[in-house]
């Protein structure tokens, strides 16, 4: 598991080029731009990994469920933006997620599987809205759903190795790290919503 945490990391930081995530910051098309995109803003990065924080905060079952809950109504919500269905309040969704998944996180409570899943799967439309709306004209929408699903799940792992190497610290401490970094993106979240 780590091992493959490593390659996705390693994979994804090859393909990062400054600020060509969002739209007018440059050429990029198809799948490439599909993959960049979640990674060119800190609002989308902080919820992403915190989702697998999350996931890995659960363990058991959730360490698939909530990651892939995320990613299929992300792809929802990137179609639906494709097919030019509106959605309100896309961005204090997106920054909303970021300050709810960092409290939980924090608060350290046990949520129920299928809690953690409806969560997850809530506000990953907004994060996918985004993504869609953002879509290069020129570029296919399956090769670009393609590149930003790539990309989340990437972040998901990096999140899972995070948690998942917090319970090496042992169990009080673990648990202590992961709840102060579950209130640092929470923080995060709030100083995004002043901005």
């Amino acid at each position: 598991m780590g091992r493959l945490i490593c390659a996705v990391s390693l994979l994804l930081a090859a393909t990062v080029a400054p600020a060509l995530a969002h739209t007018g910051a440059g050429s990029v098309s198809g799948f490439s731009a599909g993959l960049h995109h979640p990674l060119g803003g800190l609002d989308h990065l902080l919820a992403m990994v915190a989702v697998g924080i999350l996931a890995a905060q659960l363990g058991g079952r959730a360490l698939w469920a909530v990651p892939a809950a995320f990613v299929g109504m992300m792809l929802v919500g990137g179609l639906a933006a494709m097919a030019g269905i509106g959605l309100p309040l896309v961005e204090l969704g997106i920054v909303g997620s970021v300050v709810i998944l960092g409290a939980v996180i924090a608060l350290g409570r046990r949520l129920p599987l299928a809690g953690a899943v409806a969560l997850a799967g809530v506000l990953a439309v907004f994060h996918g809205h985004a993504h869609g709306l953002e879509m290069p004209a020129a570029a296919s929408g399956l090769a670009y759903a393609a590149g930003f699903a790539l990309a989340t799940a990437g972040l998901h792992a990096a999140g899972i190795g995070l948690g998942l190497a917090t319970r090496r610290l042992g169990e009080g401490v673990g648990r202590a790290v992961m709840r102060i970094g579950g209130a640092g993106v929470a923080a995060a979240g709030v100083a995004l919503l002043g901005m």
